[in-house]
């Protein structure tokens, strides 16, 4: 039977435009799929501990028998979010850009699974599994435009999932997605309808392929 992962990180639940396309690309797999299976971790629902990154690091270090209650939970966590991408046959990840920035609720979950021996440095475990990273924008940051360069989330999950677990990576990308609610914007708001138009129509065509050999 196919798996996907999908894991959410927008804090919005209604309205959100990350989870909005992620939908359109699950859609699509489920159809290419017709056994499919689809794990759903909501990070911004439930929440990842971010004290247990260096819980299951000082666990790493101390004797097993002197670890605490919270290391060993911490070590649990962490064997479970690494299995469950493992075990997927393919990933949707739908992290918003926040204050410039990678979710905070994506950077916990990114940390746990680099703490699990099987997915830390040099491993390739997930060496050319397939996944879509599905980014919505507020404003626009793409070159030419005045704030070109400060996004700095999209660089670094694209170096995370792509070149250091080496996952076969796509990326779709929704800006501008502030433009109904900002009257400064206003003037944007059919340039935002054509990107959410593009990125709902590539996330279904990756939806299609993705691990389509599963």
């Amino acid at each position: 039977m196919a798996s996907l992962l999908r894991v959410d990180a927008s804090i919005r639940t209604e309205g959100s435009v990350s989870r909005a396309v992620a939908d359109s690309a699950v859609e699509a797999w489920r159809a290419a799929h017709s056994d499919a299976e689809v794990v759903h971790r909501d990070l911004a629902a439930s929440p990842l501990p971010a004290e247990a990154w260096a819980r299951a690091l000082t666990a790493g270090t101390t004797l097993e028998e002197s670890r605490t209650p919270e290391q060993r939970d911490a070590l649990e966590l962490v064997a479970t979010l690494a299995s469950e991408l493992l075990g997927a046959d393919a990933l949707v990840l739908a992290s918003p850009l926040y204050n410039f920035g990678v979710s905070q609720h994506t950077k916990v979950w990114i940390d746990l699974l680099v703490a699990d021996p099987r997915l830390g440095p040099g491993s390739t475990a997930l060496q050319d599994k397939p996944a879509l990273l599905v980014v919505a924008q507020g404003g626009g940051y793409r070159e030419g435009t005045p704030r070109h360069g400060w996004d700095h989330s999209t660089s670094y999950l694209e170096r995370i999932f792509g070149d250091s677990f080496g996952m076969d990576l796509r990326t779709v990308v929704a800006d501008l997605t502030h433009a109904g609610a900002n009257p400064a914007m206003a003037h944007l708001a059919e340039a935002a309808e054509r990107s959410l138009s593009a990125a709902h129509e590539d996330a279904t065509r990756h939806g299609r392929s993705l691990g389509i050999a599963a």
